[in-house]
């Protein structure tokens, strides 16, 4: 399997991209140009990546394709298809979204985010784009969340069924799904389902921790791998059944200290378990 993260400096050209990779012991990565780049910009570092034995995990099209606003969700569907491309064009696992909300803010909860309603919007949106796009080399996926579809493993089973595209696959984030003390008390059984049921569909997976305080009534908060309760020895085991170039993406940490501190636990439990992390 891969580990990768963000940089810790803003890099020039494919060489120091890739030199910063090495440095810090990374094998995947994130999409290292924006979508204005032209083509010969894009096929540098795509053939960068690959002479360094470097996957390109990930695009990120962070926004809100199923917004009320007309305007917010027609530029939301236009990133969408935009960043598609561009992980189309330099080659990479996938390119992420969320599903995106009904309500203000476009990663937070809403009452209607969980309907079938809104369901319906979510398959009609995914297929939009990638219906516009009709990428050869990467596919669109939903990074799962905890208040918005995909939720469960069974509502990404769902939407898989619904929007029934080729090009549709899988962003797994299972710090996302646990949502409940249930879930965080059994998350190695709930990890176990992830790979059941969607493992040949996943592209790319975030690679983070969450613990559960005692303050009434349930309190979960995202901390770094190695400080919470995902049971890293069953989330890499099953990781590694996918193949060799499977990402695991560390983020959301606040200083590079703790990205180092987060894939030395990573690698130590690996290493445990029998996991190659390349």
């Amino acid at each position: 399997m891969r580990l990768g993260g963000p940089l810790h400096r803003k890099c020039t050209d494919p060489d120091d991209w890739i030199k910063e990779l090495h440095d810090l012991n990374y094998s995947a990565a994130s999409c290292p140009v924006k979508a204005d780049a032209d083509d010969d910009t894009v096929r540098a570092y795509a053939d960068a990546a690959k002479a360094a034995d470097i996957v390109i995990a990930e695009v990120g099209a962070w926004s809100n394709p199923i917004s009320p606003d007309d305007a917010i969700r027609t530029e939301a569907l236009e990133t969408c298809k935009t960043q598609l491309a561009l992980a189309d064009r330099i080659g990479a696992n996938c390119c992420v979204n969320i599903a995106g909300s009904r309500g203000e803010k476009w990663d937070g909860p809403c009452a209607e985010d969980l309907t079938p309603e809104t369901f319906d919007l979510v398959v009609e949106s995914v297929r939009e784009i990638i219906d516009a796009v009709k990428p050869t080399r990467t596919f669109y996926t939903l990074e799962t969340m905890p208040w918005m579809y995909p939720d469960s493993v069974d509502s990404y089973v769902r939407l898989m069924e619904a929007i029934d595209r080729e090009r549709f696959a899988v962003h797994l984030d299972p710090a996302n799904l646990i949502s409940s003390p249930q879930r965080y008390f059994g998350n190695a059984a709930l990890l176990r389902e992830c790979f059941e049921k969607l493992g040949p569909h996943i592209k790319s997976c975030h690679a983070k921790d969450i613990l559960m305080s005692d303050e009434f009534t349930t309190h979960l908060s995202e901390v770094r791998p190695g400080m919470g309760a995902m049971d890293y020895a069953v989330f890499l085991t099953e990781a590694d059944k996918l193949g060799p170039d499977i990402p695991l993406m560390l983020e959301h940490l606040p200083t590079p200290v703790e990205y180092i501190m987060a894939a030395t636990h990573v690698r130590a439990v690996a290493d445990d378990v029998g996991v190659t992390i390349l």
